[in-house]
């Protein structure tokens, strides 16, 4: 996380608080799955729940699932007969996914795929309104490079951790695989000619896309 704890707690607290079923999944990942800090969160949740409504999507693509939470936010904007496409790689978290997608009432609408999405996603053969990127941070500019296509004119791209906890302010220092990655990533969607961007310092930095 970028800002502080007490400014963040303060923007969680003058936000829209998130649904009972979303508030049940983040106590469950907290109690049964490792590394809970991936979970979306209450804020970040919210505005990926209140941009999904402003865009009405009839499909989304979301590649890393985690436990769901953030693939439930989506869902509350996915228009009546709207499908979710979600891609993990991690296939014991599948039972929970499954098990809250259920409760929303939705589950008929979401699909969910176990695997290397680098591999899932030529094989969708469809076409998306949305698409969040929130997977292995190596592949971004793969993901990249496979979805534009993909993606509808007018469409939406969200890329989560694009700060990557500040090292991307500092590539030289920081020679990671991920923040090299994240670096060319974050150059090549801001130059892409069929995108516009803005970067926006929501929680490790979410970059919002639109195709022209």
């Amino acid at each position: 996380m970028i800002i502080s704890e007490s400014l963040n707690d303060y923007l969680e607290a003058h936000s829209s608080a998130p649904s009972q079923l979303l508030d049940e999944l983040e106590r469950e990942t907290y109690q049964k799955v490792l590394q809970p800090i991936m979970l979306s969160g209450a804020y970040q949740g919210k505005f990926l729940s209140i941009l999904s409504k402003l865009v009405n999507p009839k499909s989304i693509l979301e590649i890393g699932t985690y436990t769901g939470y953030s693939t439930l936010c989506l869902l509350e904007g996915l228009s009546e007969n709207g499908i979710i496409h979600t891609i993990d790689i991690n296939e014991e978290l599948y039972g929970i996914q499954r098990k809250y997608f259920d409760k929303s009432g939705r589950g008929h609408q979401i699909v969910q795929h176990i695997g290397n999405a680098l591999d899932i996603i030529p094989e969708l053969n469809s076409t998306f309104d949305l698409i969040f990127i929130d997977a292995d941070k190596p592949n971004y500019p793969n993901y990249l490079n496979l979805i534009i296509g993909m993606l509808n004119k007018g469409g939406i791209i969200l890329s989560d951790n694009v700060l990557w906890h500040g090292k991307v302010l500092d590539p030289d220092k920081h020679t990671d695989e991920s923040t090299k990655a994240l670096t060319k990533f974050n150059r090549m969607i801001k130059e892409h000619p069929e995108m516009e961007s803005v970067m926006l310092p929501v929680r490790d930095g979410i970059t919002l896309s639109r195709k022209i």
